[in-house]
């Protein structure tokens, strides 16, 4: 794991010439054809040493849940391992290692016409009698989420109409975590500056790549819009609207690589938080006798 440009491709194909090691992508991005560059994908020659599963296998019209990734990664590691070889997974969305290792719990997707039923009667009765139905249908949610609350009250309240069951009881049915002996590994910079110096390097190699280019072709497809998830991917956003004429080439720059430096805060975020995780320094040469000493590989 670890933040955007951190190094994480680089040593995970160090770790593959070294080790039996498959690779498994846990990326939300790179799942997408035709969004290459401004994904920092693995290069044709670097996928020739090492091949990545779970890498272009959508169109960016189509839609991808944590669920389907966790389904898809669990069947490539089961492939992996009946093969004798050892599953390395290497991204950074932790949302999907999340899932992964956790499991996940069966709740709904959002349904808008429930939604929009619920809403009205928040403008009709007030949140505060939303609040006491939560109360009867789900006491420990109503105790956690407070009445001026409404975007978690209308999820409980919504699940419950669609599954007949309190949100409390769904989340203790969570899927079983993941049947492997897992070690987990953080690579970043020591210096939070040296991170954000990586991502701005990144990002103009990216546009002498042709960038711009790979953006031009996606737009002109037509069945693309700013709303899909495949679009919100940092970088894509920014440059479509260069391409529309929304801002000029400076500020795409600039708001590309601030966007990427969020990106990075997050993920960092998610790895202070991330329980047993074994930090390595993206500059330290002795990163793979780490990797060999703690898991014994």
């Amino acid at each position: 794991m670890g933040p955007t440009a951190s190094g994480k491709t680089s040593l995970a194909i160090d770790l593959c010439n070294l080790f039996p090691c498959d690779i498994v992508s846990v990326d939300s991005a790179l799942i997408y054809r035709g969004m290459d560059i401004g994904t920092a994908k693995p290069s044709p020659e670097e996928l020739q040493l090492a091949p990545h599963r779970l890498i272009d296998i959508l169109e960016p019209a189509q839609s991808y849940s944590v669920a389907e990734f966790r389904n898809d990664a669990l069947r490539e590691m089961a492939e992996i391992s009946a093969r004798g070889r050892i599953p390395l997974l290497v991204g950074g969305t932790m949302m999907y290692y999340k899932a992964l290792v956790d499991g996940l719990s069966p709740l709904p997707q959002s349904d808008e016409s429930v939604r929009q039923g619920i809403d009205l009667e928040a403008q009709t009765h007030g949140w505060q009698a939303l609040h006491q139905q939560l109360v009867e249908i789900d006491p420990i949610s109503a105790q956690r989420i407070h009445p001026n609350d409404p975007q978690r009250l209308m999820r409980a309240i919504e699940v419950f109409r669609l599954t007949g069951k309190p949100m409390t009881e769904l989340l203790q049915q969570k899927s079983a975590p993941i049947p492997y002996q897992v070690t987990q590994f953080a690579i970043a910079p020591e210096q939070r500056s040296v991170l954000h110096d990586r991502i701005a390097l990144r990002f103009t190699q990216m546009l002498e790549q042709g960038f711009e280019q790979e953006v031009q072709a996606l737009k002109a497809r037509g069945d693309l819009h700013l709303d899909m998830p495949s679009m919100r991917c940092v970088g894509y956003r920014q440059m479509w609207q260069y391409l529309q004429g929304e801002v000029d080439f400076s500020q795409m720059v600039e708001q590309g690589i601030a966007a990427t430096r969020q990106l990075a805060k997050r993920q960092l975020t998610w790895l202070r938080s991330w329980q047993d995780l074994n930090w390595l320094d993206t500059f330290d040469s002795k990163n793979l006798v780490k990797i060999q000493k703690i898991t014994n590989i």
